[in-house]
């Protein structure tokens, strides 16, 4: 693995870019995230432009020297100075589907498998070069007759709300395709390839596209990129002004997430046996973030109560970000104590509530989680990627988050207030999905045959 670097931080934008004078005077940084969302040509023509005399964008080696799993990215990114994964820095998710109903045809399935195939040949499996996975929906296996053979311990359903108060858009298309990248230019040209907007890319033919048998629904994007929040918080739905955001947070909230320690491995979330074996199940979640009370009621105690629990403040345990803390944040030795927690403190932590079902037996992690944020439509919003080898196991964590013992404790806490962060974010959109391994990634039948 490579540590993180951030050369590119403090570099200015040249004015005149191809993507439109909106991208003028902003950072290297926020232009190249801005092109992304843009997307398209204009975007990739920024991209290209602001990257002029960059390193070439690493070449793949074809899909059979990539991993079988299409999730197997932890080896294949940055991390911080303490070991944490560093998901790619531009982050693109396309929604599509089959047109009309029943099954793919073969000639549909060669379609996408060639598309995919050609991604592979293209890009180097690495943050610098282009990860990705598609990922197929309960609604799409629906079009067969068959069941999917999938273990008993492997569950895969049609989403659905798990709190009273959520009212998403359920994400019911038959294909995910998730494309991410520290190069804009490699998604973005990755990404008009897929959508046969080009003939190809990073110097291979593409022989079909995703399009042509596919429809795109929706596109949205995102960033991981510590200090990428504060800079893109100034014109952002969301957002208090004066910009509240500290400058080194990787998230809109101000705090680090996703330490390794509080993680599940890539191998605990791999399905064990059958077709589909070392493939997984994902679940992907969009929500608004509202911050105004957040950043204008709650004092850093009280924020760092809200995110991981009121034990992390009372005994001083973050500092800043949470950066302090490195590759675990300490939140086990606080899963008994909600209830308590909540009749002395009059709050309860939103970590501390969803880690108490996010363990096995063993105490090991269930779930891996490769959140970002986004500024799609000028919301601060967040993408919720959630890998875990059965659905049913991402649905337990997320009820627990409802921290319904909490509110029977005290009247202080309310379904959405000082409960943990439920009073600030709000569901848009969640779908599920089923991540083949890589040699049924396209089209797959349910039995994992060629259909």
């Amino acid at each position: 693995m490579t540590s993180m670097t951030d050369t590119d931080a403090d570099d200015t934008a040249d004015a005149g870019d191809p993507a439109g004078s909106s991208l003028d005077g902003l950072s290297r940084r926020e232009a190249l995230k801005a092109a992304v969302a843009v997307g398209g040509a204009a975007g990739l023509s920024a991209c290209v432009d602001r990257l002029d005399g960059e390193e070439p964008v690493p070449a793949g080696d074809g899909a059979d020297a990539h991993p079988a799993r299409q999730y197997a990215w932890n080896d294949h990114v940055r991390t911080d100075d303490a070991g944490n994964w560093q998901l790619p820095r531009h982050q693109t998710l396309l929604y599509l589907s089959l047109p009309g109903e029943g099954p793919p045809s073969g000639d549909d399935r060669e379609t996408v498998r060639g598309a995919l195939d050609a991604l592979d040949e293209a890009y180097a499996w690495t943050h610098e070069g282009l990860l990705h996975s598609a990922a197929y929906s309960p609604s799409y296996f629906d079009r067969f007759e068959a069941e999917l053979a999938v273990p008993d311990d492997v569950s895969l359903t049609e989403p659905t709300p798990l709190a009273d108060f959520e009212t998403p858009e359920f994400d019911t298309q038959d294909v995910l395709v998730h494309l991410a990248s520290d190069r804009p230019d490699a998604l973005l040209a990755a990404e008009e390839a897929l959508l046969g907007e080009a003939d190809g890319a990073n110097g291979v033919s593409f022989p079909s596209a995703l399009t042509d048998a596919l429809e795109l629904d929706d596109r949205r994007t995102g960033f991981f990129d510590p200090g990428m929040p504060h800079e893109k918080a100034d014109d952002l739905s969301g957002v208090p002004e004066p910009n509240p955001v500290p400058e080194d947070a990787p998230l809109f909230m101000g705090f680090i997430a996703g330490f390794r320690g509080n993680q599940a491995t890539e191998d605990a979330v791999a399905i064990a046996e059958g077709p589909f074996a070392e493939g997984t199940t994902k679940s992907v979640g969009n929500w608004r973030q509202r911050l105004d009370d957040w950043y204008g009621e709650q004092d850093f105690d009280q924020q760092v109560m809200e995110m991981y629990s009121p034990g992390h403040a009372t005994e001083g345990l973050v500092e800043g970000v949470g950066a302090n803390l490195g590759d675990d944040s300490g939140i086990d030795r606080f899963l008994d104590s909600v209830v308590e927690d909540a009749r002395e403190y009059g709050r309860v932590g939103h970590a501390q509530k969803a880690a108490r079902e996010n363990r096995d037996e063993a105490g090991n992690p269930l779930l891996l989680r490769r959140h970002f944020e986004s500024a799609d439509d000028d919301i601060a919003s967040l993408h919720f990627p959630s890998l875990q080898r059965s659905i049913d196991q991402f649905e337990t964590v997320r009820r627990s988050m409802n921290g319904v013992d909490a509110t029977d404790a005290t009247p202080a806490i309310r379904q959405r207030v000082n409960n943990g962060i439920l009073e600030y974010i709000f569901l848009r959109h969640r779908g599920y999905f089923l991540v083949p391994p890589r040699s049924l990634r396209a089209l797959p039948t349910p039995d994992g045959s060629e259909g």
